[in-house]
């Protein structure tokens, strides 16, 4: 039987050693890790990928596609696509800086507490990779979303995409310091704090004054945290009435989401996951639990 071989695709100087971690312990027997990769290099990548093995042993050969710049990662995956033929293509993930396994976890915990449709949903920082990600698949479950961003062209920009993408409309809204957070939260039931690493987006009093929100979870797990108060550790934990679910408590689930993609990849060799087929092997994977 062949060994199963995962490709780890990365334009960053050094492969991201986060990501060949959990791939070596989503038991995957041989990892190639690539990096400071660019278009041009993609093609002679994945051809020795799919001529060295018969196609009907090809789901033992996948790849992995990560990075920093999450548009770079995308480029790479989309540029893959393009040299596959007939029954020559192996399975592919992306999930660049982990925006969308973190941000199908995110979405996933809050849905085990309650039904996102009519929800008012507010999402800080969320035209990030993992903000944009969460603000699209709250509005796809049927939440009324607010994107917010430190500039207001980029909130409308990502609100544009997601009505694209889903037909439904989400509101934009410019929120660049603490104040202006925590008034775009006044009527959310459901607060996202989807900020980079180190950026404090509300304080700790907006955790105790707000009055609306019942779900409130935070991605940020280098301090300061995203809202002062949430624990990194939160994993449903009741703070000033609110279900409070911190960075750590939320990668449990995203780790499993990802041990369980990179398992997926060698099931055939026709998989391509992205942000929504990572989210519905989150799905399945809560509903075995």
């Amino acid at each position: 039987m062949k060994k199963k071989v995962l490709l780890q695709i990365d334009h960053d100087e050094h492969a991201s050693s986060f990501d060949s971690l959990v791939a070596i312990d989503s038991s995957v027997d041989h990892l190639l890790t690539y990096s400071s990769v660019t278009p041009i290099q993609i093609q002679p990548i994945i051809h020795g990928a799919i001529f060295t093995r018969g196609p009907k042993d090809l789901n033992n050969t996948a790849a992995f596609f990560g990075g920093s710049d999450v548009g770079r990662s995308i480029e790479l995956f989309e540029q893959a696509r393009k040299c596959f033929f007939g029954p020559l293509r192996i399975s592919m993930m992306s999930d660049p800086n982990g925006s969308n396994t973190t941000a199908a976890a995110a979405v996933l915990c809050a849905m085990q507490h309650t039904d996102l449709k009519d929800k008012h949903v507010t999402v800080l920082a969320g035209t990030g990779p993992v903000g944009q990600r969460i603000s699209r698949l709250v509005a796809s479950a049927g939440a009324k979303v607010t994107v917010c961003s430190r500039r207001m062209n980029r909130a409308q920009q990502v609100c544009d995409h997601i009505e694209k993408q889903t037909g439904i409309a989400a509101i934009p809204r410019e929120a660049a310091v603490p104040a202006t957070a925590a008034a775009a939260t006044e009527e959310s039931e459901i607060v996202f704090a989807a900020g980079a690493a180190g950026i404090q987006l509300l304080d700790e009093s907006w955790l105790e004054s707000n009055q609306s929100a019942e779900l409130v979870l935070d991605i940020n797990a280098v301090p300061p945290v995203g809202i002062a108060g949430i624990e990194s550790m939160d994993k449903g934990e009741s703070r000033h009435s609110k279900i409070c679910y911190g960075a750590i408590g939320i990668g449990q689930l995203k780790m499993k989401i990802h041990k369980r993609c990179i398992a997926a990849l060698f099931e055939s060799n026709e998989h391509s996951l992205g942000t929504d087929e990572i989210f519905q092997i989150g799905e399945q994977l809560i509903s075995e639990s």
